[in-house]
């Protein structure tokens, strides 16, 4: 069986949350015998095709990108050859020109798309767009969403439930190093106090501007691994508030971010817009079996964050309840370190990447065997 995956980014140009599901899938099935190809666009794609553990990621060149959807005439006949080829064509949602492509090339092969999210911040141009989304919703043969939560609260979802299913998103414990000794002994003789971190792209829905203010009457380090777009303003607002607390490390390797995992106290994941549809990094976080922080918006966050069992699930945009969640793991460890144990057990039964993996198996062979 070959599947192609369709999304607007991919390795090496970025490897976000979408990006590492796809490798995620891409490389479970591999194992199964289901080899996978990624089409993608680039802005200057080095090469056109490049292997990256046991399938092939395409490029086609990027013409121009409008509201941050990517757009390329090199991908309408890239799409066509892929496909061809192609038993199952997986999309991932959202982004409206993959919508467009589908219309113009239509694969006539079994077709499933993972719904990573609603489009939360272009309001305006969702209105334009909904004909079109609507037009490759009802088109495609099955609609995976990500987690319960996020169903009942994506008004796009409730629409099509007679072919939606769930499966959640799962990380692969082999992909993340152990951290050595010496570096958590660096990592220890830095931060001697308790510490929550925070591991994520610094954007305008993480919500770290309220977990700045909270910080500012805590007995405890927060450490802040990530960059982006938000990040000046973010250190801008952390010298107003004279917070000596806080720890901006930027980005950091993946031995270092294992060893801060290992480490902290709890993981806090202050997000409190839709925008944030699961969060990955939640999952890292009970793969390291600690005690997590997150906000409750109706998204998949509080799928992999139960609260009182892996941790504590408060209001979003709260600086002063979420300074009392990270108080009540301080002035509690044992009640941490059972949250923390609780979320390891999570992961290893719900949000391992092999899970994943199987269920996109069996809908594949599902998909397959109906279109025989």
């Amino acid at each position: 069986m070959r599947v192609l995956h369709f999304f607007k980014t991919y390795y090496p140009d970025t490897f976000g949350g979408v990006e590492r599901t796809i490798h995620s899938i891409a490389k479970g099935c591999l194992a199964h015998g289901i080899r996978s190809e990624v089409l993608s666009l680039s802005r200057q794609p080095v090469e056109n095709s490049v292997m990256l553990d046991g399938h092939m990621a395409h490029k086609a060149k990027l013409d121009f990108e409008l509201a941050s959807t990517g757009f390329s005439r090199a991908a309408l006949r890239r799409f066509s050859d892929l496909s061809a080829r192609a038993d199952i064509i997986h999309y991932h949602f959202p982004w409206p020109y993959m919508d467009l492509v589908h219309l113009l090339r239509p694969p006539n092969k079994p077709t499933i798309v993972t719904y990573h999210s609603d489009i939360v911040k272009q309001k305006v141009l969702l209105q334009a767009y909904q004909p079109l989304m609507h037009n490759f919703l009802s088109g495609v043969d099955r609609i995976v969403a990500t987690s319960d939560n996020y169903v009942a609260t994506s008004p796009v979802l409730q629409r099509y439930r007679n072919k939606l299913e769930v499966i959640p998103l799962g990380l692969d414990e082999a992909d993340y190093p152990k951290a050595p000794e010496a570096v958590k002994r660096e990592w220890r003789e830095r931060f001697t106090r308790p510490f929550f971190l925070f591991v994520g792209v610094l954007r305008y829905y993480k919500g770290v501007q309220f977990l700045l203010e909270a910080a500012s009457d805590l007995r405890a380090d927060v450490v802040i691994i990530g960059e982006g777009p938000m990040e000046s303003q973010l250190k801008a607002l952390a010298q107003e508030l004279h917070l000596t607390n806080v720890h901006f490390l930027g980005s950091r390797s993946d031995l270092d971010k294992a060893a801060l995992l290992e480490l902290c106290t709890a993981f806090v994941f202050p997000s409190h817009l839709r925008s944030e549809a699961y969060g990955l990094s939640l999952v890292e976080a009970a793969m390291f079996g600690k005690p997590m922080i997150s906000c409750e918006i109706g998204t998949g966050t509080s799928f992999v964050n139960l609260d009182r069992q892996t941790g504590i699930v408060v209001n979003p945009a709260d600086p002063a309840v979420l300074a009392a969640a990270m108080k009540a793991l301080l002035d509690d460890m044992p009640r941490g370190r059972q949250y923390g144990e609780n979320a390891r057990h999570r992961y290893i039964e719900k949000l391992r990447s092999s899970v994943m993996v199987d269920n996109y198996i069996a809908t594949y062979k599902n998909l397959v065997q109906i279109h025989l």
